[in-house]
Parts: C-alpha cells; sequence; structure tokens
C-alpha cells in the first residue's frame, strides 16, 4: 500500500538526534491518521549514524534508509530519497531537531487543497546573528533574482507532491532552487508556510559563510538552465551581437578618422577595445553553437552517488505497520 507521505531526512553526523527525532516523526504522523515512510539518507556519517539507523529500522519498518560512502553533500542525499520515496506526497527535514516534524499535517493538507509545493519560512529562526544575517541577505536576492516571492529558500523543511520530485533533478548546491526547478517543470502552485524553528539541541552546523558563495553562483547556473538550457544561442548569441555591433561601430568611427581626417589611430586605445569586442562576440557565438550541440542528460549525469548499504522495508511490513 503507498503510503500517504514520504519524508526525506539527510544525514551527516546528527547520531544523538535521530532517536528523538524519528519519536516526534512518528507522533506528529500517527496523530495526524497518515501513513508514511521515512527515508534516512546517511551522507558519508562517521559519528555512528548508520548504526542508529539500523536500529531505527528493526524497530520499526516505516524508518528505512540508504548510506553513501562518503560525503557527496546534501543535494545528493536528496536526490537519493527522492528516487526511493513511493508516498503521494514527499517532505523533507534537516535532522538536527530544528524543523518541527508537528508542521507536516498542514503542509500536506495545502496540498491535497491543489498546491504543488510547500516551503517552511523560519518567521523566527533560532540561529546566531552571523547565520541569520547573510542568510536574509541571500533570500532577498534570490526571490528578486528568480521571480518566485518566497522568504526562505534554504528553510530545510518543505512538501511536494511526489510528481514534482520525480520531475526535478537536484545535484550540486541546487536543492535550495528545488522550487525555481519545479516552476520551470510547470509546477505554478508554489506555497509558503510558517513554521516552528527550534534552537540546535547537539552538535554544531555542518555549513559555513561558503555556502553563501556557492549558493549565489548556483543561483546563476540554475536560472541560466531554467531560461536558456534548451535554447542556449539566445544567450551566448545576444550577447555576441551586442559585443560585435559595439566593436564595429567603434572601429568605423576610427577608421573615418584615419581615412578622412587623416589622423593616427594607432595609439588609441578605442582601437583595441573595438577589436576586443568584435573577437568576444565572435567567441560568443560558437559558444552558443556548441551549447545548442550539448543535450541536456549531461546535466542530468551530475547526479552521482555510490550506495554502501541500504535498508528498505518489503511491501508485506509497510501494509502491517501501516494498517
Amino acid at each position: 500500500m503507498r503510503p500517504d507521505l514520504s519524508i526525506v531526512v539527510p544525514v551527516y553526523n546528527e547520531a544523538e538526534s535521530l532517536p528523538a527525532l524519528a519519536d516526534e516523526i512518528r507522533q506528529s504522523m500517527d496523530g495526524a491518521g497518515l501513513s508514511f515512510e521515512v527515508w534516512w539518507v546517511d551522507d558519508g556519517s562517521d559519528d555512528g549514524s548508520w548504526g542508529v539507523i539500523e536500529r531505527l529500522h528493526g524497530q520499526d519498518a516505516r524508518f528505512v534508509g540508504v548510506r553513501f560512502r562518503r560525503n557527496y553533500g546534501k543535494s545528493a542525499a536528496l536526490a537519493a530519497g527522492f528516487r526511493r520515496a513511493e508516498g503521494r506526497y514527499v517532505a523533507t527535514l534537516d535532522a538536527d531537531l530544528q524543523d518541527d516534524p508537528a508542521e507536516l499535517p498542514e503542509m500536506v493538507s495545502r496540498l491535497e487543497a491543489g498546491g504543488d509545493l510547500v516551503s517552511g519560512w523560519k518567521r523566527k529562526r533560532n540561529d546566531p546573528w552571523e547565520k541569520r544575517i547573510p542568510s536574509k541577505f541571500f533570500n532577498k536576492v534570490t526571490a528578486w533574482m528568480s521571480g518566485i516571492p518566497l522568504h526562505d529558500f534554504n528553510s530545510g523543511i518543505k512538501a511536494y507532491r511526489s510528481e514534482v520530485v520525480k520531475s526535478v533533478r537536484v545535484y550540486g548546491e541546487l536543492h535550495r532552487y528545488i522550487p525555481l526547478l519545479a516552476r520551470w517543470e510547470g509546477y505554478t502552485k508554489i506555497e509558503e508556510q510558517v513554521v516552528n524553528h527550534r534552537p540546535r539541541v547537539h552538535g554544531t552546523t555542518k555549513f559555513g559563510f561558503e555556502r553563501y558563495l556557492r549558493g549565489f553562483l548556483d543561483l546563476i547556473t540554475v536560472l541560466f538552465l531554467t531560461r536558456f538550457a534548451r535554447r542556449p544561442m539566445t544567450f551566448f548569441g545576444g550577447l555576441g551581437t551586442v559585443g560585435f555591433v559595439l566593436g564595429f561601430l567603434m572601429l568605423a568611427y576610427l577608421s573615418v578618422v584615419k581615412l578622412v581626417f587623416g589622423e593616427p589611430i594607432g595609439g588609441r586605445p578605442l582601437l583595441i577595445f573595438g577589436v576586443m569586442l568584435i573577437l568576444l562576440g565572435a567567441q560568443s557565438f560558437l559558444a552558443g553553437l556548441l551549447g545548442e550541440m550539448i543535450v541536456r542528460p549531461e546535466m542530468e549525469r551530475a547526479e552521482r552517488y555510490e550506495v554502501r548499504d541500504e535498508l528498505a522495508a518489503v511491501p508485506e511490513e509497510r501494509r502491517a505497520v501501516s494498517a
């Protein structure tokens, strides 16, 4: 029997948090009458997280897991969970207990009402200022550049219709841009829900300031891919045209100066600049042509990871624990 909800939880050195998170998920889902499965994705932990996941699976077959051979990052962990999720709806949670599983039933209700994606908004965020301020700036820039009016792209708690996560390809640092990738695939009913954000109980954050730089570069990447991946000549050809025309006008002006007025032009910076623009314009055209020859599956091949172990409930077990 297909569960109502699949919950994907990326795990990296969160052994202390997992038992409490499992209890909270169980209480929230059973209290709401939702059948569920939880995919713990151990992203190369070295603190015994996989042993905890094995014990949780032994106690309750609804808790299943997959273990990577090394750390591949959150996007790879989510991609592995999305591929295995069997629920009608799919949700994500961070493993550090800062996301509240009690928010998920309301998110599912909004999906059942017609939403494609519900993103959590940590309006009151229990993090130090050095994380809150850069995150706020990052979210404002991302909302402006993407055109999606979300307040918290970095939120770990989100809920999706199953077909949404099956249609997007997540790799690199693109996990925070799933709403943008989903909209590109035609899922436009993107909603936001204010969620309870709790202080970290165990351990320390696994992300540093450099993630914002990587995130900004990935934003440029995803904007290009969603707008020009199937027509790269539109982007590169446009740049090439502008550069070529400007360079041609500069050289035409210098030709008039030389031929009509007899003034020397060899030492003028405008000559070098005009030649440079024409060369850059030609290179942009070439880049556009090459882009047209590259097929999109090249991007999908970036979704790579090696699985070391996997725990999965057989259909009979799932029916037994869901009945």
